[in-house]
């Protein structure tokens, strides 16, 4: 039987709308210029759950589509700058700019933190080194997404659930894998031209121009719970992992190990990938390099003692085998100290 063509909007969502495209606010059903980022997160949450019913049947490439428009609804309207941006495309007139409140203020006024506790808290982070939210999170004040959603209102970032959205398994294997996992960041998706990861923080911005060289476009940061990262990071970057480059003929190869930028760009003017050393060659070109160095250090100290030798007896430097032997013991001492060190 053929399919039944459907109004998801209407039929899915009961938006009785009918201009379309519709705006952010109408998708999530919300009221013009909501400012309040938990309405906004709690209706995205609502709809996505809803919508997600539809998954499993005929009408699956709908409601990946309708997932993704209200993903990124969600992501724009809960971003302090884009939110600005897209309410004043709409016509909203800004009269004065929202006074954005600190971490701190937020813990506090929402209970989620008592101020007794703040101090303590507070302590506990300088003493250890840490920032607020990692503290807190330490200190299993209160759920980890609690926590993560004041973060992210306090520094203007949208606040995302990696299981909610998912990854974008069409970027992830471009990335390189040790980048995502020392920065602890996964792709979400391209929004409005834009790459959005998912971190718990901020990512580096050397990273995000990294990345912009790569894809050609700007990167943006979304901010997540950790144990949500990590697990993603886990399915999507293991130790084995590699990642996939495109070269100038429009193919694909597999690379590991390598920064993804400099990757491309050699790629661009070679119009070959090399395949870079792994870990157990880059320990070993270590070695060499240690053992030349403590070489030079057995040399040196050698012909130190060697022109410290009275002058008429040069030819007969063997007659003083200590002194000899000491430039080798010293470098001796230097290549076990460092062999040690680095074999650990």
């Amino acid at each position: 039987m053929a399919k039944v063509q459907i109004d998801v909007y209407r039929d899915w969502l009961g938006i009785q709308e009918t201009n379309r495209p519709l705006n952010y606010y109408q998708l999530l059903r919300l009221k013009s210029f909501e400012d309040d980022p938990s309405k906004i997160r709690e209706n995205y949450r609502k709809m996505n759950a809803h919508v997600r019913k539809y998954a499993s049947g005929d009408y699956a490439a709908e409601t990946q589509v309708l997932l993704n428009e209200l993903a990124k609804a969600m992501l724009c309207l809960t971003d302090t700058a884009r939110k600005l941006e897209y309410d004043v495309s709409l016509g909203r007139k800004i009269e004065t700019a929202k006074v954005r409140r600190s971490l701190e203020q937020i813990l506090i006024a929402n209970n989620i933190v008592p101020v007794e506790r703040m101090k303590q808290v507070k302590s506990y982070a300088d003493a250890v080194g840490i920032d607020l939210q990692e503290a807190v999170l330490q200190q299993k004040i209160a759920a980890p997404e609690v926590v993560m959603l004041a973060y992210a209102e306090s520094i203007g970032l949208p606040f995302v659930s990696v299981e909610d959205i998912g990854v974008d398994e069409s970027i992830a294997p471009q990335i390189n894998p040790n980048t995502a996992r020392q920065h602890s960041f996964v792709p979400l998706m391209v929004d409005r031209g834009q790459l959005l990861l998912a971190s718990p923080k901020p990512v580096n911005p050397d990273v995000e121009e990294e990345l912009r060289m790569v894809f050609e476009m700007p990167v943006r940061s979304t901010i997540c719970v950790p144990a949500e990262v990590n697990a993603a990071i886990a399915k999507y970057y293991p130790r084995d992992a590699v990642q996939l480059v495109r070269k100038t003929d429009g193919s694909t190869a597999a690379v590991k190990g390598t920064s993804a930028a400099k990757t491309t760009k050699n790629s661009k003017a070679n119009s070959e990938i090399a395949e870079p050393m792994n870990d157990e060659e880059k320990k070993n070109r270590l070695m060499n390099s240690i053992v030349a160095f403590n070489f030079s250090v057995m040399v040196i100290c050698i012909g130190f003692f060697y022109l410290h030798i009275p002058p008429g007896l040069h030819n007969h430097w063997l007659q003083f085998p200590v002194l000899g032997l000491i430039g080798v013991i010293v470098g001796s001492i230097a290549a076990l100290i460092t062999w040690k060190k680095f074999t650990r």
